[in-house]
């Protein structure tokens, strides 16, 4: 298999990165003259930590990871983009990917003119173990990026299959856990203990409900975090939101949360197969429902008349909308809806 630094592009490896004025001092009570910021304000008129100590150790704690595997980004789409950058050459390298399937790791490939290989996933939405293994074997395909629980699908990928495919990919395997929250017994960042080219991304965007907060998180072994520092952006966590994450991030909370909108996922998938308009509610350990129906436009277009936002994803699942589960009430109002139909 080949090393880190044979993965890595030869410029990022190369690179000096830049070195902010708070990488470089620390501390309680200095008298900060070295960053030209503004003497006046509440706090914010100071650059925040640019790398979030304060908020890593918290992070580790409740994730139980020592804060060196620990990346933090605006949102998790900025991990992505900076792995892309780090391991494919523009032109040259490319990344494996699968449909259906989040469209950020080919938009970022594109962004970075990287080849983007897209394999479907079986009838059951699991990874096309054969068909993936022989793309894996192209010198130029440097990351493989899977998604469990898979979106749009909500379905997880088999634990067996992915550690077979770190075992057998001779690049770094990008495992997106954004929904995790929502099935946290099918985590897999205890294999990053054993497999030193898997990554694991997660987000307090869904079971955490700070979507607006744009803060996600990349698990990984310490090279990697110091490759992802060394190409980000100086700052790219505002102060706004660390302190935010840092006051609200509650793992208690967080999981009442979760069980709430998994009973009402329940509850929400019983009622749509009742529905006359329901061809299939596809399984989900999410936040949210497949479903096919009958007349996916008319469904989309009564909903939006309605008041009610869902996802069209007929390009990539014929016939089929995507629902979040919301609280019971906000359940109750779409099934009123739909019943009208």
């Amino acid at each position: 298999m080949r090393s880190l630094q044979e993965l890595v592009r030869p410029n990022i490896q190369a690179l000096q990165p830049y070195q902010s004025a708070r990488s470089l001092h620390q501390g309680e009570g200095l008298l900060m003259l070295d960053a030209n910021e503004s003497p006046f304000g509440e706090g914010l008129n100071r650059y925040p930590d640019p790398y979030q100590r304060k908020l890593k150790g918290k992070i580790a704690r409740i994730k139980n990871m020592p804060e060196s595997h620990i990346f933090l980004g605006n949102g998790s789409d900025e991990a992505i983009d900076l792995l892309i950058r780090i391991f494919c050459e523009p032109g040259q390298d490319s990344i494996l990917t699968f449909t259906p399937g989040y469209s950020m790791y080919k938009v970022s490939a594109g962004i970075q003119n990287a080849g983007v290989l897209e394999l479907p996933l079986t009838q059951t939405f699991q990874l096309p173990m054969k068909a993936m293994l022989e793309a894996g074997r192209n010198p130029c395909v440097k990351l493989v990026f899977a998604t469990s629980p898979n979106n749009p699908t909500g379905n997880t990928v088999d634990r067996q299959d992915l550690e077979l495919l770190c075992q057998s990919f001779d690049g770094m395997v990008i495992l997106d856990e954004a929904y995790i929250d929502f099935c946290p017994e099918k985590s897999v960042l205890d294999l990053l203990k054993v497999y030193p080219n898997l990554i694991v991304l997660q987000t307090l965007s869904k079971g955490a409900g700070m979507a607006g907060v744009r803060l996600g998180m990349a698990f990984a072994q310490p090279a990697v975090v110091e490759l992802l520092n060394k190409v980000k952006p100086p700052y790219n966590l505002s102060r706004l939101a660390i302190e935010y994450a840092l006051e609200n991030l509650d793992p208690e909370k967080t999981r009442r949360e979760v069980a709430l909108l998994n009973e009402q996922r329940g509850k929400l998938k019983e009622s749509l197969e009742g529905l006359a308009i329901t061809c299939k509610v596809y399984p989900s350990e999410a936040n949210f429902l497949l479903v096919e129906f009958d007349e996916p436009e008319t469904v989309f277009q009564s909903l939006l008349e309605s008041g009610i936002l869902v996802r069209d994803m007929g390009k990539k699942i014929p016939n089929c909308l995507r629902l979040t589960v919301g609280t019971a009430e906000e359940n109750a109002r779409l099934m009123e809806t739909l019943l009208k139909k």
